[in-house]
């Protein structure tokens, strides 16, 4: 998808930056948690495909609130209080002509919405909560939150560690072993918010409670809940559910305190159930890509002769070596299975170049990968690639050398002209893969690049 324009809407004396995706029969406004970019939001696989996801249903329009991402900065003893950030959401709604909207808030974001869908029920067609709290600070009628003193623990270790990538753990635990999005999210938080901001937002948050607005709202509300998110406890949800008339409330497994982690699709599978009456479920994203599979030969035998500890070290070096060579050649990682890695490409002469690249890398640490490379139309869904590509592309890296290259006939079809030889390994049967496939291998050396 191509990125959507960024405008920005005057609120008050601020600049709000806001997006406008889809054109569904009806608007809906994204109000995230806490802090976010609008460009890095499309760099995540899984966050654009949620975004795409909800503006496939409706006219789609998100921002940044201000003070963080691409709004305006806000000093830090004058940060936004909730009424002035729901007269964002008005500003944002006037700017993109949208009259009335349904108002979609993640975790902090949901307090706006519910004061906003209470305040201004003209403008709110409907209401969905996701993993929202009413306030956050612990009491006797509210014991889920954290305590003054453990919150306060946590405004100073965010300020003192700002975007840790230990964050993963609590907001996204799915990921936690996804090197790749661990460093999207800690450069997410960086370009969201400075550490002091960060600090002083979360220390705002702590002031919210929307307990007693709760009973004022009108409109149809929908609440989405993972029953073990480790930042937000379902029972905040029920709490809310149970003071707002006619509120729905669905509970679904899962630790990820971050929506568009985890099992996305079924959160979105609500949302649109709810506010167009039908479930279409996820269309998986066909795209043409390179799929590029890698694994060390004589793995077992080189672990028993090392020890654990010494293979463990040696692993960690090869993933190092590896992912360097990803970020040189434009590659994305999608998996690491024991020792091998997954990765796709958007050309195959990257992934070519990748592939002899990390052979000689590994090699210096004294191991020998052997590596396959084949292009095809992959499904891409929830940051993962499915598909036959996927298949063949495994098949040819189990049948190299080890310290070789092997690719389909495709590849070497797709980059003719590269100045990339290779050497005819003859037709393979590949299991459970239907025909004859022709591979190659590419000569080391003679792969300029």
């Amino acid at each position: 998808m191509i990125r959507p324009a960024t405008r920005y809407a005057r609120s008050g004396e601020l600049n709000i930056a806001y997006q406008v995706v889809g054109d569904g029969p009806f608007d809906l406004v994204y109000v995230p948690g806490w802090v976010s970019n609008l460009d890095l939001i499309w760099e995540e696989p899984s966050y654009a495909g949620l975004l795409e996801r909800l503006a496939s249903f409706s006219r789609l329009i998100l921002f940044d609130k201000r003070g963080t991402g691409l709004s305006d900065p806000v000093p830090f003893d004058q940060l936004p209080t909730l009424e002035q950030r729901m007269d964002d959401v008005r500003a944002v709604m006037d700017a993109a002509g949208s009259e009335r909207a349904a108002l979609l808030g993640h975790s902090e974001g949901g307090n706006m919405c519910i004061l906003f869908a209470a305040t201004y029920p003209d403008r709110a067609s409907a209401l969905v909560l996701v993993g929202s709290y009413a306030k956050r600070i612990r009491s006797d009628d509210y014991p889920w939150a954290p305590a003054w003193d453990e919150r306060i623990r946590e405004i100073e270790e965010t300020e003192r560690s700002w975007a840790d990538p230990d964050v993963v753990r609590t907001l996204a635990p799915s990921r936690a072993e996804d090197a790749g999005f661990v460093a999207w999210l800690t450069r997410y938080l960086r370009a969201s918010a400075s550490p002091k901001a960060g600090a002083g937002l979360l220390r705002m948050n702590s002031m919210i409670d929307v307990r007693d607005v709760l009973p004022t709202i009108r409109v149809p509300t929908l609440l989405v809940y993972r029953s073990h998110d480790r930042d937000v406890n379902v029972e905040e949800g029920r709490y809310i559910a149970s003071r707002i008339h006619g509120a729905r409330l669905v509970e679904l497994p899962g630790q990820d305190h971050l929506m568009w982690t985890g099992n996305a699709d079924a959160i979105a599978d609500e949302v649109e159930d709810f506010l167009t009456g039908t479930r279409r479920g996820p269309e998986p994203d066909r795209v043409l890509a390179t799929v590029l599979f890698t694994d060390i030969a004589g793995s077992t035998a080189r672990a028993a002769e090392i020890g654990d500890r010494a293979w463990k070290q040696l692993i960690d070096r090869h993933d190092e070596a590896i992912r360097r060579q990803l970020d040189r050649w434009r590659g994305r990682e999608v998996e690491t299975a024991g020792d091998g890695f997954l990765a796709t490409f958007d050309g195959p002469a990257r992934a070519v170049r990748c592939a002899t690249s990390v052979v000689d890398a590994v090699r210096e640490l004294g191991l020998d990968v052997r590596a396959g490379v084949h292009t095809g139309e992959v499904e891409l869904a929830d940051g993962n690639v499915r598909g036959i590509a996927v298949h063949i592309g495994s098949r040819v890296a189990a049948l190299a050398a080890p310290g070789e290259v092997l690719v389909s006939r495709t590849v070497v079809d797709l980059v003719a002209g590269s100045g990339i030889a290779f050497t005819d390994r003859g037709e393979h049967s590949l299991k459970g893969v239907p025909s004859v496939w022709q591979l190659f291998a590419v000569e080391q050396g003679r792969h300029a690049g």
